[in-house]
């Protein structure tokens, strides 16, 4: 029995052997780690941009008012436009402006204009040879605060407010200027249809009296000033604007 005994035991040194022999499995490359993705940086949200659109009245074929001397309003209004809109630069205020030279424009085509630009402020500038000082006009349109849905002709009712508030920021930098100025309200095309506040200024001569002396509208420093005025209430839309 002792052989067989022998035997069991040579067979299981063998077997054990045998398993340390044994080639080990191989060892599977790992997967790279993934980098990690930061999150997404969170853009600061940009300011709305302010933007004045000027509207020099006229133009082409409609000549507008004669001022004398041969001078006519479409001439003047677009002289004036870009005495404003040169102040206004200077200022760092961005200007888009309807015409650059003497061409015509339908009352549509402006109003698409202004509403296409999503001016702060539109100011039409007309010229006159009555009256005295500047005239300011808002559209008598009743106000309301619907601004979805409005027909075309009726847009500048949801900004009938805001076009009061700047004609009192105007009438007041004027004022302080001691340039007359009367206030008056139209119901006329392109006003009706503009999507922002809009004022038109009428510049018309100034009259002698007390504090002023007379001056046609012509004149380039009564221009200057009347100019300066108004680039000023814009300047102060513009800080009332950005807290609204």
């Amino acid at each position: 029995m002792r052989w067989i005994e022998a035997a069991v035991v040579l067979g299981m040194s063998a077997a054990a052997g045998a398993l340390q022999q044994a080639p080990q499995a191989p060892q599977l490359p790992q997967a790279p780690a993934v980098p990690s993705v930061p999150a997404p940086l969170m853009q600061p949200a940009q300011p709305p941009r302010f933007l004045v659109v000027l509207d020099a009245a006229h133009g082409g074929s409609d000549t507008g008012a004669r001022m004398g001397d041969g001078v006519l309003e479409k001439d003047l209004t677009l002289g004036i436009a870009g005495r404003l809109r040169s102040t206004l630069h200077a200022r760092g205020i961005d200007v888009v402006v309807t015409r650059t030279g003497d061409v015509n424009l339908l009352p549509v085509n402006r109003a698409e204009a202004a509403n296409h630009a999503q001016g702060a402020a539109c100011l039409v500038i007309h010229a006159t040879a009555t009256g005295s000082g500047v005239h300011l006009f808002t559209s008598s349109l009743a106000a309301t605060e619907n601004a979805r849905f409005l027909p075309w002709q009726t847009a500048q009712s949801a900004y009938v407010t805001q076009s009061l508030k700047l004609e009192s920021e105007i009438d007041s930098a004027l004022a302080h200027a001691e340039i007359p100025v009367s206030l008056g309200r139209a119901s006329v095309e392109p006003m009706d249809s503009v999507t922002c506040p809009e004022v038109a200024v009428e510049m018309a001569p100034l009259v002698a009296g007390h504090v002023t002396a007379a001056r046609p509208v012509t004149d380039a420093s009564y221009q200057k000033q009347v100019v300066d005025a108004v680039a000023a209430a814009v300047e102060q839309w513009r800080s009332d604007w950005r807290q609204q």
